[in-house]
């Protein structure tokens, strides 16, 4: 089988690294032609020296000179090397790259993922705040240009894997699953008082500073609320949220016979990417399975809006429409960059 061009956007993130670790598993599948990562060189290099991509993309100047450095300390050959959002750009267009993997944390992944689609990609989106600022844009430039949008968060990942093979008509609403944070069963006086030590202690994922941060607030589902609208199509009313501590359900549709079709499986990305990567096809690889057995127990509860209020302003940005979900998605990441 023909071996598939992958560049990675924001490769040395949680995200990213899980990619490259697919990549690997999947044994000669997918080459990685393209890299594009921030500050962190050193990971950067690691990622240069096993996979050899003919172009890399890192944040500024400064970081060029450090990444030419460590290459030459390491007696590695230079890449391409662009530099900030041009360069991000560049490598999400790269002419051998048949699948983009969009996963840098917040708007800067916006404009590369535009560019990914507009040139026709198949994109594996990890970066939701790019649908949540202009799902619209995106979701008319992927049709335009017969672009596949494919989504690597996992409650995304499995309503894709749900819908599958069903009629839209048929599908009375989805079903997002939350963890509910580390702070589900703390009061709001608590909260208040919380650290970021504390509010970063997830219960279930491992995941960037970002996200576990929205994770805990619960704005993070609050925008998942967002982009499944613009992925699948659906109104606000359609699209709920249940409460699962355990994360093994990552999310259901519900039939208009009353019928639920949930997708289970273990808390660990590389599944979602792996379905991303190879869709429509099905690939092994060597997670360990889940096993019910071990499980006792699954529980589900309805999300408390008094405390957790995000949820609700995602909701009332999505019902009110045009820039009011990007104006959202402006303020939480101003919010959380002064908390953390």
């Amino acid at each position: 089988m023909k071996t598939r061009g992958i560049a990675i956007i924001g490769s040395t993130g949680s995200i990213g690294c899980n990619t490259v670790s697919v990549v690997e598993a999947l044994d000669g599948r997918f080459q990685i032609v393209a890299l594009a990562a921030g500050r962190n060189i050193a990971k950067l290099c690691a990622q240069i020296e096993r996979h050899k991509p003919e172009l890399v993309s890192v944040e500024s100047e400064a970081c060029v000179a450090e990444l030419r450095a460590e290459l030459r300390r390491r007696q590695l050959s230079e890449p391409r090397i662009a530099v900030g959002e041009s360069g991000l750009v560049e490598v999400a267009t790269h002419g051998r790259a048949d699948c983009i993997v969009s996963a840098t944390v917040g708007a800067v992944g916006f404009v590369p993922t535009l560019r990914a689609l507009e040139a026709g990609k198949r994109v594996a989106l990890a970066n939701k705040e790019t649908l949540v600022i202009a799902g619209e844009l995106m979701t008319r430039a992927a049709a335009r240009a017969g672009a596949e949008l494919l989504p690597v968060d996992s409650e995304h990942n499995a309503l894709h894997q749900c819908l599958r093979g069903e009629q839209r008509h048929e599908v009375r609403r989805l079903i997002l699953t939350a963890s509910g944070g580390p702070f589900r069963t703390r009061t709001r006086a608590e909260m208040e008082q919380a650290t970021v030590a504390e509010a970063m202690r997830h219960p279930t994922w491992t995941m960037g500073a970002k996200i576990t941060i929205d994770s805990a607030t619960l704005m993070n589902k609050g925008l998942e609320v967002i982009e499944a609208h613009w992925l699948f199509g659906f109104d606000a009313d359609a699209i709920n949220i249940v409460v699962h501590p355990e994360s093994v359900v990552h999310s259901m549709i519900e039939l208009v016979d009353g019928s639920v079709i949930a997708q289970l499986g273990v808390t660990d990305m590389r599944h979602a990417i792996q379905y991303a990567l190879t869709y429509p096809e099905r690939r092994p690889n060597p997670l360990p399975p889940l096993d019910l057995t071990k499980l006792g127990a699954l529980h589900f509860e309805a999300p408390d809006v008094e405390r957790f209020p995000c949820i609700a302003l995602a909701y009332r940005a999505l019902r009110a429409g045009g820039t009011y979900p990007a104006a959202l998605n402006a303020a939480n990441e101003e919010a959380v960059g002064a908390f953390l």
